[in-house]
C-alpha cells in the first residue's frame, strides 16, 4: 500500500533552477547559442582529470559516430547537424580544448585531451522534463596509470571505433540485472484485506516473477527479501545499487476507503522526489554515497547529477508505459494508472525504478485475484513480458545512440 511508504519530498528549490544558472556561470565553458538554423547550440563540460562529461546541446535528434579516437584526441561526428559559426573553447578536466566544425555534411566535435583517456559511454537524451533541446552526452575516463601530458608526444595510432568506445564502464555478463522488491515484511504487514496481508501477497508475487524471469536465462534476479523479514526502505535502494541493477521493481498491493475502488497502477519518481534525491546524493548519505560525480565543484556535480537523474526518470517512465500495456489485459487498471510520487524505493538516481500496485486488497475482486496463485502468476507473466520488451527496446536504443 503506497500510503505506508515514506515519501521523501517537499521543500527546497528545483534542481532545474540550479542547472540553468550553473551551466552558464559555474562551468564557464559553454559556447553561446548559434543561429536559429544551427544544429549545435552549446557545448558544456564538467568533471576532473579522472572523469569528464561533455554535453552537446542540439536542436534535433542525431545518430552520432566516433570517427577518430586516440589517447590524446576524440572526434565525434554528428551527421546532418549544422555547425553555425566557429565554436571553440578551453576545456576542463580531461579536455584541454574543444572545437566544432562542419565537415562532410556533419558537425564534428573535436576534443583535445590533457592525458590518455577513452570514451567510457555516450548517449542521446531527448527533450523532456522541462528541457527543450536534445543533449548528446560523452563521458571520458582517464586510462589507468596515465599521467597528464607536459610535453608534446608522438602521434598515437588511431584506434578503431569498436575498441575506443565502451558502452558501459561496468563489466557485465550477458544477463540483465533486475531487482525485485516485495513490499513491506516482518513487523510491517502493509495493507489488510478480508483474508490477506500485503506483505504475504507481495512476497508470493515476487517469487513468481523471479521464476518467470530466471526461466528465460536472460536475467540475474536479486530479491530485496526472500522471507517474512523487515528491510528498511533505504537498505532496499542500497541493495539495488550494490547489485548494479538495470531495473528495480517494488511490488505492492493497495488499500482504499471504498470497497468499490479497484485496479492496478504504477508509480514512478516525481520531480519533487528527484530534487530530494539530489540533496541526499550531494550530502553524501551512505545509501547513495557512491554515485559517480567526477566534478569537485558543487555546481558542476549538480549538473552532472541532473543529467543522470533525467536519463533514469525517462527510462523509468518508458518501462511504466510498457508495464501498463502488458498487464492491462490481465487485470483491471485504476483510471489514472500511471502516477508519480516521492517514495523512498524510487529514489536511486541511477537505477530505473517503478512501484507496482497490483490491485486493492480492500476490494473483494482484487483480493480474490491476488490470493489466487494462477491469476497472480498470470499477472506476473505480464510483468515479465514487459521486462522483456523494455530491455529489447533498450538494446535497440543503445545501438542507435552509439552509432552501431
Amino acid at each position: 500500500m503506497f500510503g505506508r511508504l515514506r515519501p521523501l519530498f517537499g521543500g527546497g528549490g528545483r534542481l532545474l533552477a540550479v542547472v540553468a544558472v550553473a551551466a552558464a556561470v559555474a562551468l564557464g565553458v559553454g559556447a553561446g547559442r548559434g543561429s536559429a538554423s544551427g544544429g549545435v547550440l552549446k557545448v558544456r563540460l564538467g568533471g576532473d582529470a579522472v572523469s569528464t562529461r561533455v554535453v552537446v546541446d542540439l536542436d534535433r535528434s542525431v545518430k552520432g559516430q566516433i570517427v577518430g579516437a586516440d589517447p590524446r584526441r576524440v572526434v565525434l561526428s554528428l551527421p546532418g547537424v549544422d555547425a553555425p559559426g566557429a565554436l571553440q573553447g578551453r576545456g576542463t578536466g580531461l579536455v584541454s580544448a574543444w572545437s566544432v566544425e562542419r565537415a562532410g555534411g556533419a558537425a564534428r566535435i573535436n576534443l583535445s585531451l590533457s592525458r590518455d583517456a577513452v570514451v567510457k559511454r555516450r548517449f542521446l537524451l531527448p527533450p523532456g522534463d522541462g528541457v527543450d533541446v536534445y543533449r548528446y552526452v560523452v563521458d571520458l575516463e582517464a586510462r589507468p596509470g596515465s599521467q597528464p601530458r607536459v610535453a608534446a608526444a608522438a602521434p598515437a595510432t588511431v584506434q578503431t571505433r569498436a575498441s575506443a568506445v565502451a558502452a558501459d564502464p561496468r563489466p557485465r555478463s550477458t544477463r540483465r540485472v533486475v531487482v525485485i522488491d516485495p513490499g513491506h515484511g516482518g513487523k510491517d504487514p502493509g495493507a489488510h484485506g478480508a483474508a490477506a496481508r500485503e506483505k504475504d501477497v507481495t512476497l508470493a508475487a515476487a517469487r513468481e516473477l523471479k521464476v518467470r524471469l530466471e526461466r528465460t536465462g536472460r536475467y540475474r534476479v536479486v530479491m530485496t527479501r526472500e522471507s517474512d523479514v523487515y528491510i528498511p526502505l533505504e537498505t532496499r535502494v542500497a541493495q539495488a545499487r550494490r547489485a548494479e541493477a538495470e531495473l528495480f521493481i517494488s511490488i505492492h498491493a493497495d488499500a482504499g476507503d471504498s470497497a468499490s475502488l479497484r485496479g492496478a497502477s504504477v508509480y514512478t519518481l516525481s520531480e519533487q522526489g528527484s530534487d530530494r534525491a539530489a540533496r541526499h546524493v550531494l550530502n553524501g548519505e551512505n545509501w547513495v554515497r557512491d554515485v559517480n560525480l567526477p566534478g569537485r565543484d558543487a555546481s558542476v556535480n549538480r549538473i552532472l547529477l541532473d543529467l543522470t537523474q533525467r536519463a533514469t526518470r525517462n527510462r523509468s517512465a518508458a518501462f511504466a508505459r510498457v508495464l501498463l500495456e502488458r498487464i492491462g489485459d490481465r487485470t483491471a487498471l485504476l483510471q489514472r494508472s500511471h502516477r508519480d510520487a516521492g517514495f523512498v524505493v524510487l529514489l536511486a538516481p541511477d537505477v530505473p525504478a517503478v512501484l507496482l500496485e497490483m490491485g486493492f486488497l480492500t476490494n473483494p475482486d482484487d483480493e480474490r485475484a491476488l490470493n489466487d496463485p494462477k491469476r497472480r502468476a498470470r499477472l506476473m507473466d505480464g510483468v515479465g513480458d514487459a521486462i522483456d520488451a523494455y530491455f529489447e527496446h533498450e538494446s535497440r536504443y543503445a545501438a542507435v545512440s552509439s552509432g552501431q
